[in-house]
């Protein structure tokens, strides 16, 4: 996970939540909310279940009913019922911890266990975990049932949380094109070689591990720049294409809305051209070389002289002096962005200031795909006035400061955008 740039704060052992009796005290807050009955016929005589009226149409949702089996085990369903309510602080119970794993950046990974708290050096402060006041389930969209069970069973043993605080954020699955099968020599039948995917299924042996599918984005993407950048070192080269095999991964997993069937393909998630990664971060790239070409103080003028004619001025001697020359400048900037060519430049502008609604929906909807899409539309409007405008050789320079303004506007944002993503801009692509 860490070459995707993932890392986890805490890792919680399946285990613990019955070594430490987090099941325990849970079932007895379920028998004493009357959240579940003990059934004493039928074919789940002796199990304890939630007795919940919806989806009883199948078997298996009448078994994700069942909390404790006849034979006394807990169900999943169970545990996680138990570890639901810890993460938002309404069990009365805690883990104990101790480090996993400490990073070069000193940024350390915690795992529960059974013995006491280790302890350890003093400049290693632990966070406080659980307590949540809302928690996303990251779980496939097949556990929606059993997701469904586990936000009624907290809610009902604690009504003032309610069901909104568990969020299922599922999603359908994750599989391979045939064409990537075939790359990562996965073998294939006639037949699956005329599906649109291929399901990845442990009992068939097709899968593909996650260090595998890196190295393979890797290479293709190391061909690539050692074509285009040969005069970069071997390490430069190798770092630039982990940061384009990265952006196209992630981009890929992250276009498709929550309930697609995502059909991962290497050369449509690497291709530098359509809806992907690497076209956001080529835009992002081309974007910076502008400012790698001006000169230090350039981007800073062009920005100034843009203040000075928009914002309100002072009636002050000294302003009243540069008062004519201010509305000169003002009326320049206001022919640029008149017309049909000003329209286009405003358009990017305020498209490029959408970046936090964009997220704030995101959040509120919990579909990231809306920022996958939002930063493509950017890099391509990007794009589109990057060909259109000759920023850097531009003669006037009232039209020249606005341009290099609305470049610099674009460039942070889409950057941010795609750091929020999860993907980094090369130097160089």
């Amino acid at each position: 996970m860490e070459r995707l740039g993932i890392r986890y704060d805490l890792l919680a052992r399946e285990s613990d939540i019955l070594h430490l009796h987090f099941w325990d005290r849970a079932f007895e807050l379920m028998k004493r909310a009357g959240v579940i009955r003990l059934e004493s016929e039928g074919k789940h005589a002796g199990c304890w279940v939630m007795p919940f009226e919806s989806h009883t149409g199948t078997d298996e949702h009448e078994s994700d009913k069942i909390i404790v089996r006849s034979n006394g085990t807990v169900t999943y369903t169970g545990k996680d019922i138990a570890y639901q309510l810890w993460k938002l602080g309404r069990l009365g119970l805690d883990f104990n911890y101790e480090p996993f794993r400490i990073y070069p950046d000193a940024h350390v990974a915690w795992v529960t266990t059974t013995e006491p708290n280790t302890k350890t050096a003093p400049e290693i402060v632990r966070p406080n975990f659980g307590g949540g006041v809302k928690v996303y389930n990251v779980i496939d969209s097949r556990q929606a049932y059993p997701q469904e069970i586990v936000a009624r069973g907290v809610a009902a043993v604690v009504p003032e949380v309610g069901a909104d605080a568990s969020v299922h954020f599922g999603y359908e699955m994750v599989a391979l094109s045939p064409a990537a099968c075939e790359e990562l020599g996965i073998e294939l039948s006639e037949e699956d070689r005329a599906r649109p995917f291929i399901e990845m299924s442990g009992r068939k042996g097709l899968g593909v591990k996650a260090d595998d599918l890196i190295d393979r984005l890797e290479a293709d993407a190391l061909r690539e720049v050692s074509s285009r950048h040969p005069e970069l070192s071997a390490g430069e080269q190798s770092a630039t294409a982990h940061d384009i095999a990265v952006g196209a991964l992630r981009y890929f997993l992250l276009k498709f809305t929550r309930n697609s069937v995502i059909a991962f393909d290497f050369k449509e998630a690497l291709s530098f051209e359509g809806e992907t990664g690497p076209y956001c971060q080529y835009a992002a790239v081309r974007a910076n070389s502008i400012f790698r070409k001006l000169d230090d103080q350039a981007s800073a003028k062009a920005e100034e002289l843009i203040l000075k004619t928009t914002a309100g001025r002072s009636q002050s001697e000294e302003a009243l002096q540069s008062e004519e020359a201010s509305q000169s400048a003002a009326s320049r900037i206001s022919e640029v962005l008149a017309g049909e060519e000003g329209t286009e430049i405003w358009s990017l502008v305020m498209l490029a200031e959408r970046l936090e609604e964009v997220i704030a929906q995101c959040a509120n909807s919990a579909e990231p795909a809306n920022l996958a899409k939002y930063t493509f539309t950017l890099a391509r409007a990007f794009n589109l006035f990057y060909h259109r405008h000759r920023i850097i050789a531009e003669e006037d320079e009232i039209k020249r400061a606005v341009l290099i303004a609305v470049a610099n506007i674009t460039r942070r944002q889409l950057t941010s955008a795609l750091l929020t993503l999860g993907i980094r801009v090369p130097e160089r692509m």
